[in-house]
């Protein structure tokens, strides 16, 4: 064992946090692993391992011995590179200690405690609804413990040795306070991701396997495989000449009772499909809304004033839409990897605010991408089930919307918490995040969305409602055997998915996906989406359809192309 550390410098701190970084690094797998659902996107190291990276990267920038600031330039780091609700608790973890300790330049091991503590306090009120069992729980009695033990103990080598072996015992306890944990036989993955950390951090101090603080310099977190630069919004992939249908248009009919008596929502949709494509169609008693890209606008409207009055019409030339989007995203590329982009320099001044409110959307596959597009949506956020963006993605996007209020659609129950924390790093607009957690939502919420709404309160309220009244599925492949509330999984079987709870499991992805209908429909049920994935098969798709049309026939069906991997369908019922 090599020396004992009475004070911290900000040098040792440095060289805890590349020493701990480099421990979770090499563990991500492990933590990966312990996803409590048998699912290909198990990304809870991943996303702790990227969030740690960002900061690494903000710390070979900033080399000091004062460990105040040294804590501060971390928690930048950590606090823009968050990804998925374990980066986020882990950027207020440090973001707490780090307000601990600002004005010290080295620090003892009460004030070691004091800063773990105060850590504990900001990521607690950070999450809304905290839930015991935990990375949050580890971190509360790891803290507590070195809180209770920072007087007596010798130097804070020792401290650490104390709050290690406290959070190791935490997280063996997880699976008592977290009822799904014992069921899967698994401790909680971001609880054992800290104590990655911590190891790391104690490895440090003993001066065992210690990291060099150069060893992260240059992995660049944006640069991962398969992640798209912030705020590269799904325009920018195709050009002008390849839309077919040039004019986004959007429109109510308010149903005349006298001529909307034939009225049938499903040949309306039909007749309408011969105009475009990206149809949406919505109806109740008195109002039909649509949205669809035609070449002749008039064409649409005039076949829809046979069933009432036109009102709230909206029609904008996508052409010349598409030149200003993939104009001002260039820009914001060039600015996001410090590329000359002089040829597009425009003042800020001149586009900002341009508009009353705006979209940002997190999705991918390029069919979602479209969709979201074509309701409206500004900027889409390439990420989701397989790869959650950043804080910072999220804060680049939105500052990308050139418009006064922005609406986000997290459009995932994982980076719900990143968006949120996005809200207080934008201090020139006013952001609302729409908390949708699944795709199906996140699509409810962009059609229900009015760009001319008289009060963002009013905008927001219809979204959330909107939100509220759909049922999300998802089918994908079981990537280990286990057994959740009954339901004994194999692997590679298809286990279908409502609403965060396993409702299926079948060697044959068309039956999976019926069981899943089933439990979805059981109440109910006037629309169903099917969004077909990557590794759908038309003749599955042909199946499912001809199932909903025999077994819920007052159910109207809507199939579009989503292109996302990893789960073969997503399903919306409303």
């Amino acid at each position: 064992m090599g020396k004992r550390f009475s004070r911290l410098t900000g040098t040792d701190f440095i060289r805890m946090v590349f020493t701990a970084a480099r421990y979770l690094h090499d563990h991500v797998n492990h933590v990966n692993a312990l996803n409590v659902f048998p699912v290909p996107d198990g990304d809870t190291g991943t996303n702790m391992n990227l969030t740690m990276t960002s900061g690494v990267e903000e710390l070979s920038k900033k080399q000091t011995n004062h460990i105040g600031q040294a804590a501060e330039t971390l928690s930048k780091g950590l606090l823009m590179g968050a990804r998925g609700n374990s980066g986020v608790i882990l950027s207020q973890l440090f973001r707490g200690f780090a307000k601990s300790v600002q004005s010290y330049e080295e620090i003892n091991a009460q004030q070691f405690a004091a800063a773990l503590q105060q850590g504990v306090d900001t990521a607690y009120k950070a999450v809304v609804k905290p839930v015991e069992g935990t990375i949050l729980t580890v971190a509360k009695d790891a803290a507590k413990h070195a809180m209770q033990n920072a007087r007596r103990a010798a130097d804070v080598t020792a401290l650490m040795e104390e709050t290690y072996a406290a959070g190791k015992q935490s997280l063996a306890r997880t699976p008592e306070l977290l009822p799904v944990l014992k069921q899967v036989g698994v401790v909680d993955a971001g609880g054992q991701g800290l104590m990655f950390l911590y190891e790391g951090f104690l490895a440090a101090l003993t001066d065992d396997a210690v990291v060099p603080a150069h060893a992260f310099t240059g992995q660049s977190v944006a640069r991962e495989e398969n992640h798209v630069p912030a705020g590269r919004s799904a325009q920018s992939h195709i050009s002008a000449e390849e839309i077919e249908f040039g004019y986004c248009t959007e429109f109510m009919v308010k149903l005349d009772q006298t001529k909307s008596k034939g009225f049938e929502e499903t040949a309306f949709r039909d007749a309408l499909t011969k105009f475009g494509d990206s149809l949406l169609v919505v109806a109740d008693d008195e109002l039909v809304k649509v949205h669809i890209h035609a070449e002749f606008p008039g064409e649409v409207m005039n076949y829809a004033m046979k069933y009432g009055e036109l009102i709230k019409i909206k029609i904008e030339n996508m052409r010349e839409q598409h030149g200003h989007i993939v104009m001002h995203d260039d820009e914001a590329y060039a600015q996001a990897w410090g590329v000359s982009n002089t040829a597009q320099e425009q003042p800020a001044a001149a586009v900002k605010h341009s508009k009353p409110s705006g979209m940002v959307a997190v999705a991918i596959g390029d069919g979602i991408s479209k969709i979201l597009s074509s309701l409206g949506v500004d900027q889409i956020i390439s990420g989701g089930q397989t790869m959650n963006p950043s804080t910072e993605d999220i804060v680049t996007a939105i500052r990308n919307v050139q418009a006064k209020t922005v609406y986000v659609l997290p459009n995932n129950s994982n980076i719900v918490l990143a968006a949120q924390q996005a809200v207080e790093l934008v201090e020139d607009k006013e952001v609302i995040v729409i908390p949708t957690k699944t795709i199906p939502q996140g699509i409810a919420a962009a059609l229900s969305y009015q760009s001319g709404a008289e009060s963002d309160a009013g905008n927001a309220e219809a979204m959330n409602r909107a939100v509220r009244q759909v049922k999300s599925g998802q089918v994908t492949n079981a990537v280990r055997d286990t057994s959740i509330d009954g339901i004994d999984i194999k692997e590679g079987d298809f286990i279908g998915i409502q609403d965060g709870q396993i409702v299926a499991s079948c060697p044959d992805i068309v039956d999976a996906c019926r069981k899943l209908l089933d439990s979805m429909l059981a109440e109910g049920g006037d629309l169903v989406t099917i969004l077909a994935g990557s590794d759908a098969s038309e003749d599955d798709t042909e199946s499912l359809t001809a199932y909903l049309a025999d077994a819920y026939p007052d159910a109207e069906t809507e199939i579009h192309a989503g292109g996302q991997p990893v789960y073969a369908y997503l399903f919306g019922v409303e």
